[in-house]
Formats: C-alpha cells, sequence, structure tokens
C-alpha cells in the first residue's frame, strides 16, 4: 500500500479513536486495565411522590443501564479493533490480512480502516461463528 493511502486510513481511524473515547466517556469510565471501561449506573433525579413512582424510576435506571451497557461493549469492541489497526500501521503489518497475510483490498480498507482481514477471510470466520 503506498504511503500516502496508509497516512490517510491512518488519520481516519485517529480521527475515529477520539470519537469513540469521548463516546465511551458519555456511557462509561476508564477501568483499572488499558483499554478496559466500566459501564456507569445512570442516577436519574429523586421523585418525591408515591413509592410506585420510585419503583417506575428504579425500573427506569435498570433500562438505561442496560442500554449504556451494551453502548459501552459495542463501543469498546471497535475502540479495540481501531488501536490494533494503527499498532498494525506502526509495525508495518497493516493491510495484511491476520489469516492468511495476503493484502486486504484498498477498497475494503477505505470502507472499514480497521478491517484486520481479507473478505475471503473474514466469511470464513462468521461461518465459524467468530466475530473476530
Amino acid at each position: 500500500m503506498d504511503p500516502k493511502t496508509t497516512a490517510l486510513l491512518k488519520k481516519a481511524l485517529e480521527d475515529e479513536q477520539i470519537r469513540l473515547v469521548t463516546d465511551l466517556k458519555s456511557v462509561a469510565r476508564p477501568g483499572a486495565k488499558p483499554g478496559e471501561w466500566e459501564t456507569t449506573y445512570p442516577q436519574f433525579e429523586a421523585v418525591e411522590t408515591s413509592s410506585h413512582s420510585a419503583q417506575d424510576e428504579e425500573a427506569d435506571e435498570v433500562e438505561e443501564y442496560e442500554v449504556r451497557l451494551a453502548t459501552e461493549r459495542s463501543l469498546e469492541n471497535r475502540l479495540l479493533e481501531v488501536t490494533h489497526a494503527l499498532e498494525r500501521i506502526g509495525t508495518d503489518t497493516y493491510g495484511m490480512c491476520l489469516t492468511c497475510h495476503k493484502p486486504i483490498p484498498p477498497a475494503r480498507l477505505q470502507a472499514n480502516p480497521a478491517a484486520a482481514y481479507d473478505m475471503e477471510c473474514s466469511a470464513t470466520d462468521i461461518a465459524r461463528g467468530s466475530t473476530a
């Protein structure tokens, strides 16, 4: 892959990394280990009415937490993919399929700069039930 294309894709990955961290901070906080995030529990304003309203509020908080948890997992997984792609750029292995070691087509990298597999290997992993 030519250096200009690699530089453009690296910039796209860095921009996405910044967006992902910003989005993660809205639903989680950094965990004890680098790259790990812990979903924050929502705290709605206290309602001073009947106990039924308090129960409704608790149910809303639990529901919101479940949404945050799913969002955090999705964002964290994508951030990991982007981070690994940036690491591959640094080690000159970017753009090569991690399974067959053939070049990943530029159109695939344009569509998903964090792609780690060519379409054939990616389809094989999906057929086996892997999501990597």
